[in-house]
């Protein structure tokens, strides 16, 4: 099985700024190299058949990518709309700035197949695709952001996927979100 880093997510994992919430420690082609050098801890199935989540203990420097929400640090959190990239419409996005989470112990590697991201228009060289990372410290998924699954039931055109959404799984979305929320520097 081969695995490729997608346009799209070089550009959220490495990106040219540097941040702190990103991979850290390694460069774009050693993590596409490690994933295709070592087997997953555990492989988990994604939100669609064409979705695998490879599961690898933490080879890098790369820090948790969500806190939980307290009193203590509530008054950190942002928003903003946002997009992406330059073809989606913004969406309501918050973060917390001016904390630092820990290590994460696991990165959990979204993958995509090659039939799927040819559908969405990024056809790849390769079987599976990595389209996102999740850096946690469970060995398990973090829960799909509520627009992100909204994103992805609007259907391709619209940056997602074409999955319908699940209200069961965009509930337990909500119950996780609602309690935490990603990190800016």
């Amino acid at each position: 099985m081969s695995i490729v880093l997608t346009p799209f997510a070089r550009t959220r994992l490495f990106p040219r700024s540097g941040r702190r919430n990103a991979i850290d420690g390694i460069t774009p082609e050693a993590f596409e190299q490690y994933l295709n050098g070592h087997p997953p801890l555990k492989v988990l199935d994604g939100y669609a058949p064409f979705c695998k989540l490879h599961v690898h203990a933490n080879w890098t420097l790369t820090r948790c990518v969500t806190a939980p929400i307290t009193p203590e640090n509530q008054h950190l959190l942002r928003s903003a709309y946002e997009a992406r990239n330059d073809r989606e419409l913004p969406v309501l996005v918050r973060w917390f700035e001016g904390i630092s989470p820990p290590r994460a112990s696991y990165l959990i590697v979204i993958l995509y197949s090659r039939e799927q991201l040819a559908k969405e228009g990024s056809p790849i060289d390769a079987d599976w695709g990595i389209v996102g990372c999740m850096a946690t410290a469970e060995p398990e998924e973090i829960p799909m952001a509520p627009i992100t699954m909204l994103r992805n039931a609007l259907g391709v055109e619209e940056g997602g996927s074409g999955v319908p959404l699940d209200r069961d799984a965009y509930r337990r979305s909500v119950a996780f979100w609602q309690a935490h929320a990603n990190w800016r520097e």
